[in-house]
């Protein structure tokens, strides 16, 4: 089933027209397509071509997203995936493919198959093999995975929990802002699919790290993310780092889990623009 929106196929379209290296962006749990509105304009302004990819079922707006709190309901890890590939398969060129969270997990997947020109995973949920679990991962993941009907649930966050796995490095202020402008209700499947990975031979959060096209990537992640802490991210790179592409790991000073969102994501976005530099993955 063609699960490709109206939007997506018109930015495809003229990703495609515009004969630019294109980066597609793909969003993670409670975050929607239009959170990544600012990197956008600046890889853009870098002269890229962008894509924003929904996930199916995504809601357009913040305010729909939350009208309409039960659409993701069910929705998978592979679900996203298979629809993420569905849309670079319409790119003349392979993308640049650029994930947070779960967002980071799924263009992990990708890159697997060998589909993107570069990786750029920031805080990404665990691929099956990465074993850490933090404290403050189960803490933040506890509003899903403490009650079992959430698997076929949506969950919104209430600004207290918000506020501990996203935003606990920011201002009380910002932090309500990002709560009030961007937090929408996620899906619970992914998260009971990534924590039950390494005890499920069939995983579908498993991501083919050994491929040789999968291409240079990077893992960024945060000094101070709650909800994938140093630890866990480190264990993906060193999962990743046996590829024979380039693979490197930077942590951002100061920053917790709503780094592409919050005031730093200049910070952020610059590093990956300076790491696609640096293998010659230009705009053009």
């Amino acid at each position: 089933m063609n699960t490709i929106t109206t939007r997506e196929a018109q930015e495809v379209r003229a990703a495609n027209e515009s004969g630019k290296q294109p980066v597609v962006f793909v969003h993670g749990l409670w975050l929607l397509a239009e959170s990544w509105k600012p990197w956008r304009d600046h890889f853009e302004a870098q002269g890229y071509s962008t894509v924003a990819v929904d996930w199916p079922e995504d809601q357009g707006s913040f305010a729909e997203a939350h009208a309409n709190a039960d659409s993701l309901a069910g929705t998978s890890v592979a679900d996203v995936a298979d629809h993420v590939a569905d849309v670079i398969a319409g790119l003349d060129r392979k993308p640049v493919v650029v994930g947070h969270s779960f967002g980071g997990l799924l263009v992990q997947i990708i890159a697997g198959r060998g589909i993107a020109a570069a990786t750029i995973t920031i805080d990404p949920a665990p691929s099956k093999g990465v074993l850490p679990l933090p404290f403050s991962s189960l803490k933040a993941a506890f509003p899903v995975l403490g009650n079992p009907l959430n698997y076929s649930r949506t969950v919104t966050l209430t600004f207290d929990e918000f506020r501990y796995g996203f935003a606990n490095a920011v201002s009380e202020e910002e932090a309500r802002h990002l709560y009030d402008t961007v937090h929408t209700p996620a899906p619970g499947r992914p998260l009971f699919q990534a924590a039950t990975a390494n005890v499920n031979p069939w995983a579908k959060t498993k991501a083919n790290k050994k491929n040789p096209d999968r291409g240079p990537m990077l893992v960024v992640t945060g000094e101070n993310d709650h909800i994938v802490p140093f630890a866990m991210a480190n264990a993906a790179y060193k999962k990743q780092r046996k590829n024979a592409g380039v693979t490197e790991i930077v942590e951002i000073p100061g920053v917790g889990h709503s780094l592409i969102i919050d005031s730093g994501w200049a910070t952020v976005a610059d590093t990956a623009l300076d790491f696609l530099a640096r293998q010659g993955v230009t705009a053009e």
